[in-house]
């Protein structure tokens, strides 16, 4: 994965998760191919180096302050893995950010004045390297990082930290529990670019834990927190509620080219309605659509009306694809669609922040991942099939 054409023998070995982290985002195999076979991220594993092993959290971000929304907004467009403008995203990119700016930060100013989604990620970060601190000592001590996308802390300003710390073991563990291009593969194109500028002799040894959809953990929580909240319903109305699990929409450019991540988010539903015992139905829905161009739906915000002019008025909303709360969830779904509604049984599942269970979680996604000595999963290493992207060329290597 992410790394300059090989020979197909060192693809296998990439698929196989055998090459040594160090190499993972290196910016060149220049040392003879006998020396891969002398370093192993499993050894690796029974001799942790003094330094320990930092977890670095990657997500998109968020204005942690109204002052930061336009810089967040022109970093976003200005994202091409995430909304593709096609050669026009330099020009077009700055002008949607700038024409948005003024409606996003008064929506930020009525959530609290900036998105809490740092303040969740740094806490998840710590209390799960606490956890792994005990239950795999052999890679200890972790060390906790966040990396955003678009926002502070910025993904160049961790990896100067990582270096500055004297890092040289970092797991990369995407915040998206589903995989997309758009999301992890971007923050992770961050990373390899960023690793050739800033580490081009790969002092830091890295390795991707880059999906984790159908982690028990994590559906326990989940599943838990609809429980909760369908508890807040009378028993006789209760299995006749609606579930409607809620991901944040991607172009249908992004879908049609082959992207994994309706399916991952589709298992996520799933596994979730299966420890539910498929007692209510549910539906999965899409929201946070921009732009006139086609997005995958159907939108949560029209689902809403739609069911609610139909007669059916109890229904839960479900974040999916979210490890904590941020604009999509404060304003978005409770005030756009849940207050506009005005009806009492339209209600949502608390989001995961800092539930003491999702962290458990995270530490055992990331114990197993360390357990396993594996690079990334089998599937970073197969490119969707219509892809055209020259940056995803570039890095995910083949025969």
């Amino acid at each position: 994965m992410f790394l300059p054409r090989t020979p197909a023998s060192l693809f296998r070995a990439i698929s196989r998760n055998r090459i040594s982290p160090k190499l993972f985002f290196s910016a060149s195999f220049q040392a003879p191919l006998r020396s891969l076979a002398t370093v192993s991220w499993i050894s690796n594993q029974a001799k942790p180096k003094d330094g320990g092993t930092a977890i670095v959290l990657l997500n998109m971000g968020g204005p942690s302050t109204v002052s930061e929304v336009h810089n967040f907004l022109s970093r976003l467009f200005a994202d091409g893995d995430l909304i593709p403008l096609g050669s026009f995203q330099k020009y077009l990119g700055p002008l949607i950010a700038r024409r948005r700016t003024p409606k996003i930060e008064r929506q930020y100013s009525v959530i609290g004045g900036g998105s809490p989604i740092r303040r969740w990620s740094e806490l998840q970060a710590s209390e799960a390297c606490k956890i792994l601190d005990t239950i795999h000592p052999s890679t200890a001590p972790h060390k906790p990082y966040v990396a955003f996308r678009y926002a502070d802390p910025l993904t160049e300003d961790t990896f100067a930290k990582l270096i500055q710390d004297g890092i040289t073991r970092a797991v990369a563990f995407t915040q998206y529990p589903q995989y997309s291009c758009s999301t992890t593969g971007s923050s992770l194109n961050e990373l390899w670019k960023l690793s050739k500028k800033m580490d081009p002799n790969g002092t830091i040894e890295w390795s991707v834990i880059d999906r984790w959809p159908t982690h028990p953990g994590f559906v326990d929580v989940i599943a838990r927190h609809v429980e909760d909240t369908l508890a807040t319903y009378p028993e006789e109305k209760r299995d006749d509620v609606v579930l409607l699990f809620s991901a944040h929409s991607l172009p249908m450019s992004v879908m049609n080219r082959g992207d994994p991540y309706p399916a991952e988010v589709a298992a996520t539903v799933h596994a979730v309605m299966g420890r539910l015992g498929f007692r209510n139905p549910y539906r999965l829905v899409w929201q946070s659509q921009v732009g006139p161009s086609p997005w995958l739906g159907a939108q949560t915000s029209n689902t809403v009306q739609n069911y609610v002019k139909k007669g059916q008025t109890d229904l839960v909303l479900i974040p999916i694809a979210f490890t904590s709360d941020h604009i999509e969830t404060l304003h978005e779904l409770d005030l756009e669609i849940i207050g506009e509604m005005k009806q009492p049984g339209i209600k949502r599942t608390e989001s995961l922040n800092g539930d003491p269970k999702f962290i458990e979680a995270l530490a055992d996604i990331a114990k197993q991942h360390l357990m396993s000595g594996d690079l990334c999963s089998r599937q970073m290493s197969l490119r969707c099939p219509m892809c055209v992207s020259a940056r995803c060329q570039e890095q995910k290597v083949r025969e």
